[in-house]
Formats: structure tokens, C-alpha cells, sequence
């Protein structure tokens, strides 16, 4: 009796269980999933100072060779510059930049000579374009740049450098000298005529060496990359050919609006981010950046800071087929 309410028992649960298994009513949610379009992860604007840094490697360099901007656009007009027999210990005079009648001198900076013309006697120039190549007389801690990062770094000259020599002095400020452009070759100006000789002191042409068109001229500043050049303290020791690592602050924006990086869409000054609304749906909006420190990125416009962002950002549309 016992062992037969036991195996109906067994029966009856086996049919339960296999009425559950294919029952046809509605399944329970499961509580992982969302509707599709569901903003699970969201970022609100923060205020934070922020600064733009670039770290470059650089290398001691002996007499380094660095542009010299033009101050304002017009049209220049070189001197003649006298052959220097030491180093200089005054600025030297090269050229005026004329703008609506008024000249802009431009001079190479003490410590430095005069290294060549790299563009043409009155030729019309831009603010900021390299216009003669100097020479620096002594150390100088030189980086390459790469096009990426000659846009970052263009207002380098109105922040500050920070160098460290790999094993050996700094941290340390560097003094930047010029332009970072890259300097094609530069020709110093023919000097002026002198006096008619004496016939008799004329030398028979046959014994005069004619160079040939495309040598190129006896005084001459090299082409460089595009290059920063910086000098360090005069109590800094440095040896030429040492590694050094330069550090930039190219800008500093104080308690400033930023966002996630990961919420914005875009770059070079504009980008979309989606606002999220109370009741979960996304709005995309046009917003102006500034400085980002690879973290988080300055917002100048588009957003109050009260919003709710959704992370990542928006979806840029393709580009169309040509």
C-alpha cells in the first residue's frame, strides 16, 4: 500500500513538471534585458580646471638652427646684415614687415645669428610665417614633430616647457626660441657692392671658378623638419647627443564645463552629444569643444551643464557615395 502511494505520488509530480515545460503562457520578463533604444549609461557635465599637454622627445643639440616668424602680415624688406665675427650679444636687425604703412621690425635674438632668407625681398607675408632661419649660439634641446601634432602645439610659444634630461638634470624650464614651422633652405643676402676694382687686379676668367646653376649657396642655412628648439637655464650642464623629454602646456582653461569623452561625437572644435530627457529619450545636440586631456573634453557652448548625457555619444552618419 505504502510503496504504490509513493510511485503515484512519483507519477503525478513527473506529469506536473512536464505540464510546466510545455505550458503557453507568457514567459517572465527577464530583468537583464531592456527595449532596444534604452539608455542604460549615463554622464552629467562636471566644472574642473584643465590643461593641454603634449610630451615630445628631443635631443642636445649643438647650434641648433630655428626659424623667425614674421610679427604681422605684410610685405618685408630685408637688410643687409654684416658677418658677425662672434656672438652676438644684442639683438640684430634684419628685416621691417610693413602693414598699412607702418613698420614692424624683426630682429634674431642675442645669442644668435643671422642664418638666411626664406622668402623673397618684398614679399607679402602672413602673421606667424617663418621668414629668416637664425642660428643659436651654444646648446639647444631639439624635438621633431609630427603633422599630428604641429596643430596642438601651434600657441606652444604662449605656454610653457618643461624639460628633463633622461638620466641627468631637471625637471627644467626651456626657453623656446622661433617658430616650430619647418624651415626650407635659407640664402644669406649677396653684400653690397664694393668699389670698381682696378683692371689690373681683375683675374684672367678662365682661372675663375663658376659654381654650377643648381649648387646650392656658399652661405646657407639647412632645411629642417618641422622642429621645436628650446635652451635651457645657463646653470643646466648639458652634453650633446642626450635624450630629453619635453613637456608642453599648450593651454589652461580654469573651471571649466567638461564631459566624458566616451559622450561626445566628433572633434577639431565641434561635436554631438545626446541629451537624455526625463522620460529616456535622447535628443542630439551641436556643441563647441575646447581642451580635452584625453579623459574628458571642455564643452565652450551647447550645453547649460544641467543635462543628462548618454554614454557613448551619437552615431555619425556616414559619409554618401560619391
Amino acid at each position: 500500500m505504502d510503496n504504490a502511494f509513493v510511485r503515484a505520488c512519483g507519477l503525478a509530480a513527473v506529469a506536473l513538471a512536464a505540464a510546466a515545460c510545455t505550458s503557453t503562457g507568457p514567459e517572465p520578463l527577464d530583468p537583464d534585458l531592456a527595449p532596444r533604444g534604452t539608455v542604460r549609461t549615463t554622464a552629467e557635465p562636471t566644472r574642473q580646471d584643465l590643461t593641454n599637454k603634449v610630451s615630445l622627445t628631443g635631443t642636445v643639440t649643438m647650434n641648433p638652427v630655428f626659424g623667425i616668424a614674421s610679427p604681422v602680415a605684410g610685405q618685408v624688406r630685408y637688410l643687409v646684415v654684416p658677418e658677425t665675427t662672434g656672438t652676438p650679444t644684442r639683438p640684430t636687425r634684419f628685416a621691417t614687415v610693413w602693414d598699412q604703412g607702418k613698420p614692424n621690425n624683426v630682429d634674431v635674438p642675442a645669442g644668435a645669428t643671422f642664418g638666411g632668407r626664406l622668402v623673397d625681398d618684398r614679399a607679402t607675408v602672413t602673421a606667424g610665417m617663418p621668414i629668416a632661419s637664425a642660428r643659436h649660439a651654444g646648446y639647444g634641446i631639439v624635438a621633431d614633430i609630427n603633422g599630428e601634432q604641429a596643430y596642438r602645439i601651434a600657441d606652444a610659444a604662449r605656454g610653457t616647457v618643461q624639460a628633463q634630461i633622461k638620466n641627468g638634470p631637471g625637471p627644467f624650464a626651456c626657453a623656446l626660441l622661433g617658430t616650430i614651422a619647418a624651415l626650407p633652405p635659407g640664402t644669406v643676402p649677396a653684400p653690397p657692392p664694393r668699389d670698381v676694382p682696378d683692371p689690373a687686379d681683375v683675374p684672367d676668367p678662365a682661372d675663375v671658378q663658376v659654381p654650377p646653376d643648381d649648387a646650392p649657396p656658399a652661405s646657407s642655412s639647412e632645411p629642417t623638419g618641422l622642429r621645436l628648439v628650446c635652451t635651457a637655464p645657463a646653470d643646466v650642464r648639458l652634453i650633446n647627443g642626450a635624450t630629453a623629454t619635453l613637456e608642453l602646456v599648450t593651454a589652461t582653461a580654469l573651471d571649466a564645463l567638461v564631459v566624458p569623452i566616451e559622450a561626445v561625437a566628433g572633434g577639431q572644435g565641434r561635436g554631438k552629444v545626446d541629451v537624455v530627457g526625463p522620460d529616456g529619450a535622447k535628443q542630439t545636440r551641436d556643441v563647441e569643444l575646447g581642451l580635452t586631456d584625453g579623459r574628458v573634453v571642455e564643452i565652450r557652448s551647447g550645453l547649460t551643464g544641467d543635462e543628462t548625457l548618454a554614454v557613448p555619444g551619437p552615431d555619425l552618419p556616414p559619409a554618401a557615395d560619391r
